[in-house]
């Protein structure tokens, strides 16, 4: 058996047994991210030759040579999470100028206005379920128009090359909660970004909400929105993100029998999820267990019980001591 365990081992270690092992390795990873860029309209190849690398080649038609040149970061795209976005079957030209297809590219494109979410999906009864005209209105409402204006688009909080309909689509809520507070906080925590919309320094977040106790849990399982949002039951997602100053700070509206969260985090494919499986699956499953949200009649009960036995107890104990003296 020693013998056969020595030969086995030795021939893995085989330059042969290694490289074939390499290979299979290979060979699945390749396997999955073809899969994941299967979805890319072949027309962007042209496109995605070069924003998604670092490096640009062009021709220098002063210096009559090839140069090659950094790419700017904020032009370069990650091929596999476009894939994996809501419009990853789009030419880039649905959305850009069909200018954009001759290279090397005119500057003054970049002045261009770029084409708005309810440029495709308003009035259009294939989106209609959406209500993205209704998402408009509240935005309206929200602190972000009311301060910037017509300046502060859809693009501001929602990336159209990797955007994903997380909320509608996945019975995870950590996994819905992550990606929301992940366009919250690329603006939010970034003072570069932050100052496309406002002339100050934004504060960390971890002073602004110093208040909040346990803040990492918080950041961790409950959305940015779930406070700086009024629930509107018609919408997956509400969109009125409301001043600093009404943002909500009271601790009940979460944690208790009532919890607000079941009219915004928990709802939908979360909520459908939870009558197939249970509640307290759900909660494992999710690790958003939230205090005082779920809760068993009879146990409170018990809870009680237990409370007017230990008291009892204690009073008994002191009367007898007292009694003793």
């Amino acid at each position: 058996m020693l013998k056969s365990g020595l030969t086995s081992a030795s021939s893995f270690n085989s330059p042969a047994m290694r490289s074939s092992f390499l290979f299979f390795i290979v060979l699945i990873l390749f396997l999955g991210f073809s899969k994941s860029s299967q979805a890319l309209a072949p027309e962007n190849e042209s496109c995605l030759k070069c924003h998604t690398h670092q490096t640009i080649t062009f021709h220098n038609t002063l210096t009559k040579r090839e140069d090659k040149r950094l790419m700017n970061p904020l032009y370069i795209l990650d091929k596999d999470h476009f894939a994996s976005g809501v419009h990853a079957k789009f030419k880039c030209i649905d959305c850009h100028s069909a200018d954009y297809s001759k290279y090397p590219h005119n500057a003054e494109l970049k002045l261009e206005p770029l084409s708005t979410c309810l440029d495709c999906h308003g009035g259009d009864a294939k989106y209609a379920a959406y209500q993205f005209e209704k998402i408009d209105l509240e935005f309206q409402k929200s602190v972000h128009f009311q301060k910037s204006g017509d300046s502060f688009t859809c693009s501001k909080c929602h990336n159209q090359h990797y955007y994903q309909a997380k909320s509608r689509n996945s019975s995870e809520v950590g996994d819905i909660v992550k990606f929301s507070n992940e366009m919250c906080m690329s603006c939010h925590s970034n003072n570069s970004k932050f100052q496309l919309i406002s002339d100050k320094l934004k504060p960390a977040l971890s002073q602004i909400h110093e208040w909040l106790p346990n803040q990492e849990l918080h950041f961790l399982n409950v959305r940015c929105i779930e406070c700086h949002t009024q629930v509107v039951d018609s919408l997956s997602v509400s969109h009125n993100i409301l001043p600093k100053e009404k943002a909500l700070k009271n601790c009940v509206e979460c944690h208790s029998k009532n919890s607000m969260l079941e009219a915004s985090l928990y709802k939908y494919k979360n909520l459908q999820s939870r009558s197939k499986i249970g509640k307290l699956n759900s909660i494992i499953k999710n690790k958003s267990y939230v205090i005082g949200a779920y809760q068993n009649i009879w146990l409170n009960y018990i809870s009680i019980l237990i409370l007017i036995l230990a008291l009892a107890g204690i009073s008994i104990h002191v009367i007898a001591r007292i009694i003793k003296k």
